[in-house]
């Protein structure tokens, strides 16, 4: 650049601007899936920041002083990282102990991972989906990207010094932190198993792009060799690129499903490049991109990202515990991003912002002086040590699997009843019942209607909602074929469909019960829909998930899809079920057997209807 004059300061307060963003975006991808379905974009960007100022710092203090300490920078990254996540785990297991039991189990394996910073690598072994939103959610899925971030600052310091002293050149140190990047994203995409995203979505090796790429900017980019000062056209230049590189990143947020395969195949990689070109233009002092990401909510949200991060999800899955959402998704977002923010603040004033002041040579003084403590200290230590005698109560509790409620118990014995069933259908048998007097009265049908519905060929496709009413669906239309599963996404659902039609059990009457788990893309309702085919009827049951605040938005999803295709028919199992509460496990998702009865009878009365 044609330029005069260099950057002085170092801190750069625009990118408390883009953690505002990072955060933000993954804040709302948890509370709201379904409007920002590719929030959790935003973990790249804390990558690519950390990536660029460790390895620039690393490279500045190897030019100007010919070596860099070790002891310090461990002793510096680890001082901010735990005391913070000492506390959360702390917190998280004593509000465990005394109000959510069933959540210490594996609590031994998932605080000591934590704490060694190999939780990440645990996570794939044993651990629930990150996209898994529904069953069971664990306050602490997200803390796998402390571990990544924890593992690249051990590790990353001495690569990169080995690397100088062999290549002693910056330009070849360069090209092959880039290649590294490459590579690592060629490994996501080649090791990527859509029955197994844990891998890849946790793994350190396929995740260290975004880190890499912050490296490789970081030593090509130094902040300390930037130019203040630019004739406008160059201003221009990096303006246009920084706006267009935000205006990509949104984009990425609203769309970029974390279950669709090029996510995986480059689409995260691309926008980790995106980010970089961002940073790098915040970081330049001739672009004014630093200036309009700098404003005093972006500067407190900024400075307090770790905490908000780490304490996000232990509010959701508590508050969401309690609370049912899925009516005003909204309203309670909003409640819970208040809860975040005070939880933050109150870490950051009480925990972050003294221990960053505090001189640890003074710690034996500071014991041997605890009477001197005010009231207001004595406060603050009570109740740690409460909430610590709490948590070592709940962490040295057995370690027992939950027991399984009476909703799994019957959905697991339903699933196998279900596939036994298909079994006889597959090999010609005959299914039908000689009890159709009772059926009638059971479902409160005539018995003219349950002979005609032994007759109807049905494939029903679903989750565990259809899971758990298959054996009153095959009770009532014994020819119907079922396939649920516990878990299953809408994006799941188009390569089921593939497999039905190939084993030929894809019936001109198609049942669809999808949306527990989460709210489909219109992508995604198209791949289903023309799998199906127009020439096949579809019953479509919209979602009954109070506890989750993508509820409204699946069933607009449905009756749009009804009215955009003649051949869907909405069956309004959220309607007739919204105030029967009694039908219901305690969940409020999974019926008991009077609501599969329930559920059931809608399927077949639509049916019906519909072959009149």
């Amino acid at each position: 650049m044609r330029s005069m004059g260099r950057r002085q300061r170092q801190y750069v307060t625009g990118i408390d601007g883009l953690r505002t963003i990072a955060v933000l975006g993954v804040i709302i991808y948890h509370l709201l899936p379904n409007v920002l379905q590719g929030g959790y974009l935003g973990v790249p960007l804390f990558l690519l920041v950390s990536g660029y100022f460790v390895t620039y710092q690393i490279y500045r203090h190897l030019m100007t002083d010919g070596y860099f300490n070790l002891r310090r920078f461990y002793k510096r990254r680890f001082k901010r990282l735990y005391p913070v996540l000492i506390a959360m785990l702390v917190l998280t297991t004593a509000y465990i102990t005394l109000f959510a039991h069933p959540l210490l189990h594996h609590i031994k394996a998932t605080i000591i991972t934590n704490l060694l910073w190999v939780y990440n690598w645990w996570e794939i072994r044993n651990g629930q989906s990150y996209f898994d939103q529904f069953g069971g959610a664990s306050p602490f899925t997200h803390l796998w990207t402390l571990g990544v971030e924890a593992q690249f600052y051990v590790l990353w310091p001495l690569i990169l010094i080995i690397l100088f002293k062999i290549f002693k050149s910056k330009k070849w140190v360069s090209r092959i932190v880039l290649l590294l990047a490459i590579l690592s994203a060629v490994e996501m995409g080649f090791l990527y198993d859509p029955a197994n995203v844990n891998r890849v979505y946790y793994g350190t090796d396929t995740r260290a792009f975004s880190l890499l790429l912050g490296s490789w900017l970081g030593l090509t980019w130094p902040i300390n060799r930037l130019r203040v000062n630019l004739i406008r056209s160059d201003r221009n230049l990096l303006n246009g690129i920084g706006i267009a590189a935000i205006i990509i990143t949104v984009i990425g947020f609203f769309t970029l499903n974390g279950q669709n395969p090029a996510t995986y195949r480059g689409g995260m990689f691309f926008y980790s490049v995106v980010g970089m070109a961002l940073i790098a233009m915040i970081l330049h002092p001739g672009s004014s991109m630093n200036r309009w990401l700098t404003n005093g909510f972006f500067t407190w949200v900024g400075k307090r990202s770790y905490g908000i991060y780490v304490y996000q999800y232990p509010v959701m899955v508590f508050y969401e515990r309690v609370v049912h959402v899925g009516l005003h998704p909204v309203i309670n977002s909003l409640i819970e991003i208040v809860i975040i923010a005070v939880v933050s603040e109150l870490s950051y004033r009480l925990l972050e912002a003294p221990l960053a002041r505090y001189d640890w040579t003074s710690l034996r003084q500071d014991i041997h002086d605890l009477r001197k403590i005010s009231w207001q200290g004595g406060v603050k230590l009570a109740f740690g040590v409460i909430a610590l005698g709490i948590a070592l109560f709940g962490f040295g509790q057995p370690d027992h699997q939950p027991a399984k409620t009476t909703v799994q118990a019957r959905i697991e014995r339903n699933h196998q009843a279900a596939a036994q069933h298909n079994k006889q259908i597959a090999e010609g048998k005959d299914t039908s019942t000689t009890k159709p007097t009772k059926l009638a009265k059971e479902y409160n049908l005539t018995n003219a209607q349950v002979k005609q519905l032994q007759k109807v060929k049905v494939t029903a496709i679903g989750d565990s909602v259809m899971a758990d009413a298959a054996n009153s669906i095959q009770e009532l239309m014994p020819q119907a074929y079922v396939d649920a599963k516990v878990g299953r996404q809408g994006t799941d659902t188009p390569a089921v469909i593939d497999q039905l039609k190939s084993q030929g059990h894809l019936n001109k009457v198609v049942v669809l019960n999808l949306g527990t788990n989460g709210a489909m893309t219109k992508d995604t309702i198209d791949q289903i829909l023309s799998g199906i085919g127009s020439d096949r009827q579809v019953y479509w049951l919209t979602a009954h998930v109070p506890t989750k605040p993508w509820q409204q938005t699946v069933n607009r999803q449905i009756k749009t899809a009804a009215k955009k295709h003649k051949n869907v028919h909405v069956i309004d199992w959220y309607t007739e079920s919204v105030n029967h509460s009694d039908w219901f496990a305690d969940d409020n998702v999974h019926m008991d057997e009077q609501g599969n009865i329930h559920y059931t009878r809608m399927i077949a009365k639509a049916i019906l209807n519909g072959n009149k």
